[in-house]
């Protein structure tokens, strides 16, 4: 059925949550087993606060989030995705993930709703670098400015850009996919229900249950992000 709607749909948005980067290997923020709030206070190491008083570790915790990311990167999932981009099947990605793969995989309208890991800026001229910086153990800008990643950290708003772009792609959709999200953040989580009260066909793909299931018109629980689009890519080729 998710393979028909993809076809005959005039503008699919795609959002993508942490299940898309926990199957690159990336370690998820709230799983209840091995996320990384299990073992650190975000409050105490993620926040504006944090950056502004507890600099030092601040900077130690984040450069190994960026060597991290630059150890794995997109699956055969993120390919799809920004081939279907390309061939006009989708049209935009909304993401909640910071590590940049929708980007590195060849998706080129992403609304990257809480920053990217890819780049560092300074937070007092705002002049941006690439996150090799923070693996080469450089925090601090040519102004003497403390370097921090550009994301967006406990305390602070989304992206005036990102926000905006969002909300008008979700808007537009026709088709709203939701691939590997809790959707238990707000403000991200009220895009698919944008979507859904502007007449769009919502689809919720995640492995476990969703608040929001009860508003969707498909439900796939259990799979594999990767192996599902693997599966209605080849669906959609034999057509």
């Amino acid at each position: 059925m998710l393979a028909e709607w993809l076809l005959s749909s005039n503008y699919t948005v795609v959002f993508t949550g942490a299940g898309m980067s926990t199957e690159s290997g990336l370690p998820d923020f709230r799983s209840n087993h091995s996320g990384l709030w299990k073992k650190k206070d975000p409050s105490k190491i993620a926040s504006i606060t944090a950056l502004n008083k507890n600099v030092e570790e601040f900077m130690e915790f984040y450069r190994e989030r960026v060597i991290g990311v630059k150890e794995f990167g997109p699956h055969e999932g993120h390919f799809i995705l920004a081939r279907w981009e390309k061939q006009g099947i989708i049209h935009s990605i909304i993401t909640q993930n910071v590590d940049g793969f929708h980007q590195e995989a060849g998706s080129k309208r992403v609304a990257e709703l809480h920053g990217t890991l890819q780049k560092v800026r300074c937070q007092s001229c705002g002049k941006e670098y690439t996150s090799e910086t923070y693996v080469n153990k450089k925090f601090y800008c040519d102004c003497g400015g403390v370097l921090r990643p550009n994301i967006v950290l406990f305390g602070e708003m989304l992206p005036q850009d990102a926000f905006q772009f969002a909300q008008e792609e979700a808007e537009k959709a026709e088709l709203f996919i939701v691939l590997g999200s809790s959707l238990t953040v707000t403000p991200a989580n009220q895009f698919p229900l944008i979507a859904k009260e502007k007449g769009a066909k919502l689809v919720i793909v995640n492995l476990e249950p969703t608040n929001l299931d009860i508003y969707a018109d498909e439900v796939i629980h259990g799979e594999k992000i990767g192996e599902l689009l693997k599966e209605i890519d080849g669906y959609i080729s034999n057509e």
